[in-house]
């Protein structure tokens, strides 16, 4: 389906992960001069998922996400490539769910169903900080937002996990300008996913962040500014040629 480009920059339609909320972005200087659109996840499957974003604008945007907020930008982008006029990544996987995950998904589903949202939260803390180790301040901000998307939004979330497939085909067929960025001490994610996500994408940037864990915009936020800076100065240049006639 052909969509026509849109007039002025191009928007950013920006995707976070799961238990996360627009908050993610809070310290994150957007580009001037671009409409910048958070994406919710609350469906139950990638593809519907996907489906949103894509229906967020009309024409070529710049697609940011992290964690399965990337995992969703990876569907959209094997869905209406054309569409994606910069794509950047960031704490995530681009392979196929393995046992050991969806057996922990369920885990997690079946303690939310039984009213225990906070033992889930508290169970994923960790994870979203350098080498397992939260600041005080830090997972007191991690469970203010993770309490604020919720337990309804979060067995949405595990069960769109369950639907991820291999995206390392669609990334393959990418030729949008795209940056990766990795937490070199993010335990969840950890920098060999992102190699291969810019092994996949022709021409794609990996960045290795030192001292960062997997919430990159809260603990390296100036990194992520500067290389969306980039991406979309590299997106505006190439956008006529990504667009759909």
């Amino acid at each position: 389906m052909a969509h026509e480009d849109t007039a002025g920059p191009l928007p950013l339609v920006v995707v976070p992960g799961m238990l996360c909320d627009a908050s993610l972005w809070g310290d994150v200087d957007f580009p001037e001069g671009h409409d910048v659109h958070h994406i919710p996840l609350r469906r139950a499957d990638i593809g519907a998922l996907a489906e949103d974003v894509l229906a967020t604008v009309p024409g070529p945007f710049v697609l940011v996400g992290l964690s399965l907020g990337a995992i969703v930008g990876f569907e959209a982008l094997r869905r209406a490539p054309e569409r994606i006029a910069g794509l950047c990544v960031m704490a995530t996987n681009a392979g196929a769910p393995r046992p050991e995950q969806y057996a922990a998904w369920r885990a997690m589903d079946e303690l939310i169903a039984a009213g225990r949202f906070t033992d889930v939260v508290e169970r994923t803390l960790p994870d979203m900080f350098p080498d397992r180790c939260p600041t005080p301040e830090g997972a007191r901000r991690y469970r203010a937002m993770a309490h604020a998307v919720g337990a309804t939004a979060a067995r949405a979330q595990l069960a769109a996990q369950a639907t991820r497939a291999d995206a390392s085909g669609a990334l393959r067929k990418a030729r949008c300008p795209t940056v990766v960025l990795a937490g070199a001490r993010d335990t969840l994610c950890p920098p060999a996913f992102h190699r291969a996500i810019a092994d996949a994408v022709p021409g794609a940037a990996l960045t290795l962040l030192p001292d960062a864990g997997h919430l990159l915009p809260w603990q390296e936020p100036q990194a992520v500014t500067a290389a969306l800076r980039e991406l979309v100065a590299a997106a505006t240049r190439t956008a006529p040629a990504t667009a759909a006639p």
